[in-house]
């Protein structure tokens, strides 16, 4: 973390997540694989320098691998009805706040 605040949440199969309240001077580290995300929770600009571990830069959005995989899969990790699943949507979706 260069400047700021943020919260950063990792979450993987079966339900499992760890949340992280990083400031500046702090060093995350998100295991490939891994869903995450990361939400500036404090008063200023959050400035984060991100390395990755190989020169391709990809992304899944979770709208994107959400819409990808079989509800009853989502229902088992998630410990959550399949139906609820139905109502999300199918391709990629950005979610903003503090607008």
């Amino acid at each position: 973390m260069l400047t700021g605040t943020i919260r950063g949440t990792l979450f993987g199969s079966r339900g499992r997540y760890r949340e992280a309240t990083l400031n500046a001077g702090d060093l995350g580290y998100i295991p490939q694989g891994y869903g995450h995300s990361l939400e500036n929770v404090g008063s200023e600009p959050a400035r984060i320098l991100i390395v990755f571990n190989s020169g391709t830069y990809e992304t899944v959005d979770v709208s994107q691998w959400i819409a990808g995989q079989p509800a009853d899969v989502l229902a088992v990790n998630f410990d959550t009805p399949a139906a609820t699943f139905a109502a999300f949507p199918k391709r990629d979706v950005f979610i903003s706040g503090n607008e």
